[in-house]
């Protein structure tokens, strides 16, 4: 009997050093695998969609040309004039955004925002370029937006030369579900 009583003490510990172990190895990997704001935040890419379309905040994102220029051209064919540092590349993307039911148009028009990435993790924002073919950006008066009909929208970025090569596409992201969907040309 003396024996059976220390088997069974024997298992009764074994068991409690193992779901100690359990609860402590969870307390502490808890944050790290369940903090879905931190990693969204430096920089986590979700999902990876070769030109699109994808839908991302009720907006579906078709990414039709991604080229570099040295300049950018008007309706008139002369050089739009854009603070740019001297050596620098403009990389114009051209998109088709269809609105979708849900999203709310503010005047016909809304923010579409997109960053151009490149390998190595960097990113750059759009610059306004006025005069161009296309809207430049989705609020303008003169290309209003409709739910579920697209429209054409180009994205102007200035990109040192040297990070031209290291280019892999376009980032939209939700920042409510924490989402960011890579376009790739």
């Amino acid at each position: 009997m003396n024996l059976a009583s220390r088997a069974s003490r024997l298992a009764v510990q074994i068991a409690l050093l193992i779901a100690l172990l359990g609860v402590g190895t969870f307390t502490v990997l808890h944050p790290y695998l369940s903090d879905g704001e931190r990693i969204y935040n430096q920089g986590r890419i979700d999902e990876v969609v070769s030109q699109g379309p994808v839908t991302v905040q009720d907006i579906e994102w078709k990414l039709d040309s991604l080229k570099a220029y040295t300049s950018v051209l008007n309706e008139d064919g002369e050089a739009i004039q854009l603070d740019a540092p001297a050596g620098s590349i403009f990389v114009l993307a051209t998109l088709t955004v269809t609105p979708r039911k849900g999203l709310h148009l503010d005047d016909r028009g809304f923010s579409c925002d997109a960053l151009l990435r490149d390998s190595k993790g960097n990113t750059w924002d759009d610059t306004l370029a006025t005069g161009y073919p296309l809207p430049t950006f989705c609020g303008d008066d003169d290309h209003p937006f409709t739910i579920d009909k697209p429209g054409k929208v180009a994205k102007v970025y200035i990109v040192p030369k040297s990070a031209v090569p290291n280019l892999i596409g376009l980032t939209v992201e939700d920042f409510y579900v924490h989402r960011r969907v890579l376009i790739t040309p």
